[in-house]
């Protein structure tokens, strides 16, 4: 399939446009699920620098690490010394008319693109469901991608199941 040797896990990149929120919870939520198979990164087309209070607080109160995660360009992966991509997954959503990055090179992609819990408004609490509800769904798609077999897979079969993973009718609901 890819280039990735049993020496080293896969190494993921979650794109999306602000960085703040949807790749930052991937992020996370892959590199839990991963279990030293994979190691995700997230980074963003126009960044927002700082990551959403709410996606902080839903991770941090599912015991999830939050001091390392950082909104930060996607160039950070693109010049020397960035990991080597094996898979680059857009989480950005194409319906509400934002410009999903493209990614150049060889790994995987798949486009997984959910509504941006980032632009939620409403009270503190409408505000956590909507976070909530993107969670679920990344939580679902990465637990169908950690469980692939990766390596038995031909790369065609495997960019199948990729596109079926993000085309998976668990879109999240509209406040």
């Amino acid at each position: 399939m890819t280039d990735a040797t049993p020496s080293r896990p896969f190494n993921v990149l979650f794109l999306c446009t602000g960085n703040s929120a949807r790749s930052i919870l991937a992020e996370a939520i892959l590199n839990r699920q991963g279990h030293g198979r994979f190691r995700a990164f997230s980074a963003g087309s126009h960044p927002k620098g700082a990551v959403h209070p709410a996606a902080i607080k839903l991770l941090a109160g599912m015991g999830y690490p939050t001091a390392e995660l950082r909104s930060k360009p996607w160039d950070e992966f693109a010049g020397p010394g960035a990991p080597p991509l094996d898979f680059v997954f857009t989480v950005c959503d194409d319906a509400a008319g934002e410009v999903c990055p493209i990614w150049p090179g060889q790994p995987m992609t798949a486009h997984w693109g959910i509504p941006d819990p980032a632009a939620a408004t409403g009270s503190d609490a409408q505000i956590a469901l909507v976070f909530a509800d993107a969670y679920r769904v990344l939580n679902n798609r990465i637990s169908l991608f950690a469980s692939l077999p990766i390596a038995s897979l031909s790369r065609l079969s495997l960019q199948e199941r990729l596109n079926e993973i993000g085309q998976s009718n668990d879109a999240p609901q509209t406040a």
